[in-house]
């Protein structure tokens, strides 16, 4: 098991500051489990610090094995399939939080760290979006956009044209369609289920495995079975070309909490598709943009800084900025030294 001191010498090797705090709290009553709340004294808001510890004082279980169990007692709402707290393994990525004004939370049994408050945006970015130049930077976060509304978007979009909006498909690729769907028995929304369902459970076979055979299952198992269903007549070729894009395109995205949000959505969006075609996909949309603008995480909304916009930006949303440019910390964490340089 981890220790917490080795998390504590991690986080201190990239903050030499007197001012970072680390207090202890035993949350379980049988299990004694200690967590420690880190924040930087001089920059962390007072009443995030209370809200903090309220939420973790109010737990009574006998124990918590660790951060996982924790976040579901504390984070806004248990229910959401969005996750309202950033869950990392890395020390940097807990300390550049720390430098905004966030808190972290570690357990001795984990080799985690949980950080609060969060936005959506905070799970979308990677800690090496800023360790590249400029130029590089920038294109990986289109590239993860692009990523997310292709793994989102591109089976419901083949079931939508291909049973509500066929004029929508070019004449020669139509024909190409119908000829690869003349001998399969199912109609588009079955075929894109079959393929789904699979590819998720290959995804789950590969990781629940020993390691060493873990991958080879993942590549040989998707080969076998793509290859297989189409010679079958079970599905055709571009429904495998679809769905292996779609779970291609959501390995791009790094937050494990965040992937399976996606993973979810895309049926969600398979469904309505299947329902209204392209009306269906603009309304699970704009359901699921209603949910997330109602979200909050430690009473912070979780659309920030897109919306609202009466607070002082993250510069550092969806658009990777120059370092020179982020010139003050999140206003949403009302920190009490707001000027970064």
């Amino acid at each position: 098991m981890e220790s917490a001191e080795v998390n504590f010498s991690l986080i201190l090797k990239n903050i030499r500051n007197e001012n970072l705090i680390f207090e202890k709290l035993q949350v379980s009553k049988r299990g004694k489990d200690d967590v420690y709340i880190g924040y930087i004294k001089n920059l962390t808001n007072e009443d995030l610090l209370t809200e903090v510890k309220h939420r973790i004082q109010q737990i009574n279980i006998d124990t918590i094995q660790n951060l996982s169990i924790l976040e579901q007692h504390i984070e806004d709402n248990m229910g959401s399939i969005f996750p309202s707290i950033l869950y990392t393994e890395r020390p940097d990525r807990s300390t550049t939080f720390l430098m905004r004004g966030g808190i972290i939370l570690l357990m001795d049994n984990s080799s985690n760290s949980l950080i609060v408050p969060i936005t959506f945006w905070d799970l979308f970015q990677s800690a090496e979006d800023d360790y590249l130049r400029l130029v590089n930077g920038r294109f990986i976060r289109f590239i993860r956009i692009f990523s997310i509304f292709i793994t989102l978007l591109i089976s419901a979009i083949y079931i939508s044209v291909t049973t509500f909006h066929p004029e929508m498909i070019p004449a020669e690729l139509l024909l190409a369609i119908a000829n690869a769907k003349e001998k399969v028995p199912f109609t588009p929304i079955i075929e894109i289920l079959l393929m789904e369902l699979a590819f998720e459970l290959i995804r789950e076979a590969g990781l629940r495995v020993p390691l060493a055979i873990g991958p080879t299952i993942g590549i040989v198992g998707a080969l076998i079975l793509g290859q297989a269903a189409v010679e079958a007549n079970i599905v055709s070729p571009i429904v495998v070309i679809i769905v292996a894009l779609s779970a291609l395109s959501s390995f791009v995205i790094g937050d494990i909490g965040l992937n399976f949000a996606i993973r979810f959505a895309r049926f969600l969006f398979i469904i309505g598709a299947f329902l209204f075609g392209f009306y269906g996909m603009v309304a699970v949309l704009m359901i699921g943009l209603f949910y997330l603008v109602s979200i909050t995480s430690f009473g912070i909304p979780y659309f920030l800084p897109i919306t609202p916009s009466y607070v002082a930006p993250n510069q550092n949303a969806v658009n990777r900025k120059r370092v020179t440019d982020y010139i003050l910390r999140p206003g949403y964490l009302k920190p009490k030294d707001n000027t970064k340089q």
